[in-house]
Formats: C-alpha cells, structure tokens, sequence
C-alpha cells in the first residue's frame, strides 16, 4: 500500500514551509514515528515523522523547497522492501530523464549541447535546467555556483537567488543570423556602450566593503509573517511599570529546593506567564482573536512562550491549557518545550493554536519591547529585565526590584483601556505575590 506523506501544517496561520534537510532518502527502509526530514516555518524549524512504516519511494520536494501544507512531500510504500524498492525508483528516474530528451526533439541541439550541458556529473532538476534555458545561462555556469541542497545539489531557490542579486547577465546563446544581418552589422555604428556589469559573489567582502548574504528558509519565514502582521492588525502599545521585589524574595528562598528537586533552575519567567494566565482569564477578549467580522474567544489559554535560537531566529512552543496549571507545572512546560525547540525536537502541535504569547527580550538586558503580535492572536506581552531601581515609597525612597512591561494588542477589537487593565492587573499580581504559599 502506497501512503503519502504530507507537509505537516506547524501552526495556525502556517500556509507553507521548506524543506530543509532530508534525513532519509528514496529506497531507504523507515519506520513509523522515525524521523526522515527537517523542515522550517517563520515558527519552528522541526524534525518531521513518518507516518507509517516501509520503504520510500519517492521524494516529491527537495532540499531548499518551499511548499504548500498538506502538499504530498513523499510517498512510502509500506509492503516494499528496500533492496526491491531502490531498483525501481532508479529506474524511474532514468525514464523520466530519457522522457525529458524525448520532448526536446524540437530544440536546437547544437545550443542544447554546447550551452546548456554541464561540464561535470552534477545533477541539475527539469526545472532548474529550463529556467537555465529560459534566462539564456549555461548549465556550465551554474557548475561554478554553490548549491544550498543536499550534497551541495543546485535548487530552484538557489536559481532564482542567483537571479534576483543581478547575477544573471550572461548574455544569451549566439543565434544564427542572416547574411543581409551580418552585412547590417559590420557597418561601423557610433554608440554608447555600457562597461559589462560584473556578477556580484555571495558572503564575499567587496571594495566597497559590504558583502550579500542570502536569507535562510527560517528568516525569510519570519519576515513574511511578520509583514503580514503588521498589515493585517493595528498594533497598539502599552507600557508598565511592575514591583517585582516579593517575587525576587520568594524565589531566592525556594530556588535551591527547586533546583534539587525539579534538576533544572527556576527562573523569573513562570511567574509572569502564571500572572499572564490569571489576566487572560480576567480578560478574555485579549484571548481571542478576529475572524472576519467576528470575534473568536478562546476558552483554554494556550500559552505561547518565544524562545531564541541562538542567532538564527526564534521558534513559539505553546503550552497547552497553561490555565489547568500552577506555577511548577508551568516552570517544567516551558523547561521542556524551550530545551526540545532548541534540540528541533518539537512535533507539529507543540507550535500550534496558541491564543496569546509572552516574549522576554529581557534576560539579554533589554528593558522595553514592542514586538509584534503573532497572528491570528490579538496580543503578545513583553518582558523587561528585572533591575533595582531607587524608588518612592510612603515619602521614604527605597530600593525595589522593578521591570517594564509591554502589551502590543490589536485595536480592531481591543482598546486603550482594556490594553491598561491587562497590564495593571498582572502588575497588582505580581506585586502582591502571596509570600506565605509553598512551593509544591
């Protein structure tokens, strides 16, 4: 039986997302749940599961390749072995070559051979060769272009980035011209003539010392949901001041139990998530989320956590129903999803139908945010870092641990007012954390 293998679809307003790497390749024997591919969206760059066990016979998107969700990337067949399979998919392979020379009996093979041959044994896609056809450029040299594929493989993407930095001005292949044109030609025209412009190198210094980098899969994801975003909600922000100083003391009192008992560190950031859920649950239009003319409330608060990726980007796991738990429970969640996204071993619905997300820009000492709001949700919080600050109290100045936080909301349906209670009822949370309740 023949099963095909879909993009899996990483989130809510997820519409696609490219092949990064394959783990496994045609003829190769899987097993369900094994992971044979990595994948990358604006949200989370995953390694992705065979949803059944047998042996693949065929790849449908390859390395560097952006496709639609729920497009058929693979197919496994899961009665075939891997020593009957490989044979027959080479096979195949070699027909659809031999058809490819079949439907180019109309083309000029004397340019065909000279021009758009390559030089060396790299395998170039139909696609890639008659895109090459089309632009005029030689398969010759693309051989001397670095290819972002598997093995060093030469994509459409690569093509097309090649295109798009103005690389692209290798003249077309000399056509045959007519005497009575010759003639035209070898008669001396006074004209201006432009000097050749060079092709541009990519990640090279150049004089005029910049140098172009292309975007990864991941970035150039981020960009676009970001983009999109920002046209399709009018971002508000608020900003607030929180007393954090009986949060401080209560987790320095506990930290080292946890520690033992939990073996990883508790940090700051569980104590504004529970704050986030109880005010979302005060607020529930800051949980919904706009569809069309109407308004969507959500009655489970999944939690959105962001978590950076080093210096490639940053991926949300959601925690689910972060409502149904306490403060530890919350604590071993986010440990678990952001230590899993860093290793890309998230699944799809660990990245899925979240319904508000908290970012903290502040572990890096950034003290105020305005990020912007992940779709379709209507609203992201942002962390400040937490810092003593000379403050006045009852007339007596007094040195308290403070921080500021920001609500970027949508205001098609939430407002300035509703916006300052949210932020002021976590404020009064966390203010007023009870110093007496225990740990577990």
């Amino acid at each position: 039986m023949k099963v095909e293998m879909l993009m899996p679809q990483m989130g809510e307003s997820i519409t696609e997302a490219t092949v990064s790497k394959w783990i496994k390749n045609v003829g190769d024997s899987v097993e369900k749940d094994e992971m044979i591919l990595e994948i990358t969206t604006d949200k989370v760059d995953s390694e992705i599961p065979a949803p059944d066990s047998g042996v693949i016979v065929s790849i449908n998107a390859q390395e560097g390749e952006t496709v639609d969700v729920k497009t058929v990337i693979a197919v496994i067949d899961t009665e075939a072995s891997a020593s009957s399979s490989a044979p027959q998919v080479e096979e195949k392979e070699d027909l659809a070559e031999a058809e490819i020379v079949e439907d180019s009996s109309n083309v000029n093979t004397d340019n065909l051979t000279t021009a758009f041959a390559s030089s060396t044994d790299r395998f170039y896609s139909p696609l890639v060769r008659s895109l090459a056809n089309k632009h005029g450029i030689s398969l010759n040299k693309l051989d001397s272009i670095p290819g972002s594929g598997k093995g060093g493989r030469f994509t459409k993407d690569d093509f097309l980035a090649y295109i798009e930095t103005g690389s692209s001005n290798t003249p077309k292949e000399e056509k045959t011209v007519a005497p009575e044109a010759k003639k035209a030609e070898a008669t001396p025209v006074k004209t201006e003539t432009s000097p050749a412009v060079k092709e541009t190198p990519l990640n090279e210094w150049l004089p005029n010392r910049t140098k172009i980098v292309p975007m990864d899969n991941m970035r150039k994801a981020i960009a676009e949901h970001m983009v999109r975003s920002k046209h399709t909600s009018p971002h508000v922000y608020s900003v607030q001041e929180a007393d954090v100083t009986n949060v401080a003391k209560w987790r320095k009192a506990y930290k080292d139990e946890f520690k033992k008992k939990e073996g990883f560190n508790l940090s700051f950031t569980p104590f504004f998530l529970e704050a986030a859920i109880k005010a979302l649950q005060e607020f529930p239009i800051v949980n919904s989320s706009v569809n069309n003319n109407t308004v969507v409330y959500k009655k489970d608060v999944n939690l959105g956590c962001a978590v950076s990726i080093g210096n490639t980007g940053l991926i949300v796991p959601v925690i689910k129903q972060a409502d149904e738990k306490n403060l530890v429970g919350i604590a071993r969640s986010l440990n678990d999803l952001a230590t899993r996204a860093r290793d890309k071993k998230l699944v799809p619905d660990e990245v899925m139908n979240g319904t508000f997300t908290v970012t903290n820009p502040g572990v890096f000492g950034t003290l105020i945010g305005t990020p912007i709001i992940s779709q379709p949700q209507s609203g992201i919080l942002c962390l400040g870092a937490i810092e003593k600050r000379a403050v006045v109290i009852d007339d007596m100045i007094a040195i308290r641990d403070r921080c500021y936080l920001t609500l970027s909301y949508d205001h098609r349906i939430i407002d300035g007012a509703i916006g300052a209670q949210f932020l002021a009822y976590i404020c009064r949370y966390l203010e007023n954390w009870d110093m007496d309740r225990g740990l577990f």
